[in-house]
């Protein structure tokens, strides 16, 4: 049988939810990871389709307006919305010179602490967007553009992946404040 949080079985670190396997709760929030990865991955296909789309009609001698506009928007949403499910795929870069002198007590106090800073910084940034979403939407900002696009669309994708993020530092936290070590896990699968 292999460990649900095995890195070599595909599955999140620390997504074992206990002796019978992963939990609702563990699935779900898997499944929510997931699903903004792959909403990440359709909004980069967008943004091959926009550059593509450029790059003919300059080459065809005409213009479809735009294109510049969406190819960004599509690039902050597939950012924004790829943070968590790369978080908890462990592939953030992580500073590990000081953590990797620590252990026991230390190491999960320092770990504990890190990802509390983690959580409120996310969480700010995660309130601002959706506040800056939310004013854009009551404002009716559009782009300046020749697109006139409203800009609490592009924005939202912004919202949604700082609220996910913010999700998994919260996540990360519970598992790290219940033991679920995972840095033996993380330091294999890199080296």
């Amino acid at each position: 049988m292999t460990d649900a949080g095995d890195p070599a079985a595909g599955a999140p670190v620390g997504s074992a939810g206990g002796p019978g396997g992963t939990t609702a709760l563990r699935r779900a929030l898997d499944g929510l990871y997931d699903g903004a990865a792959w909403l990440a991955a359709l909004f980069m296909v967008g943004l091959l389709v926009m550059v593509l789309l450029s790059i003919v009609s300059r080459l065809a001698h005409f213009h479809v307006p735009g294109t510049d506009a969406y190819a960004g928007y599509l690039m902050a949403g597939a950012g924004f919305l790829a943070l968590a499910h790369t978080l908890k795929r462990g592939e953030h870069i992580r500073v590990t010179l000081l953590l990797a002198r620590l252990h026991g007590r230390a190491r999960h106090a320092f770990e504990v602490w890190a990802l509390s800073a983690a959580v409120a910084l996310a969480a700010l940034f995660a309130w601002y967007s959706v506040r800056l979403a939310w004013n854009s939407r009551r404002f009716n900002d559009i782009s300046t553009g020749n697109d006139a696009t409203p800009l609490w669309i592009p924005q939202l994708a912004m919202a949604v992946g700082s609220l996910i993020l913010v999700i998994a530092f919260v996540d990360e936290l519970v598992l790290e404040l219940r033991g679920r070590q995972r840095h033996a896990e993380e330091a294999a699968r890199h080296e």
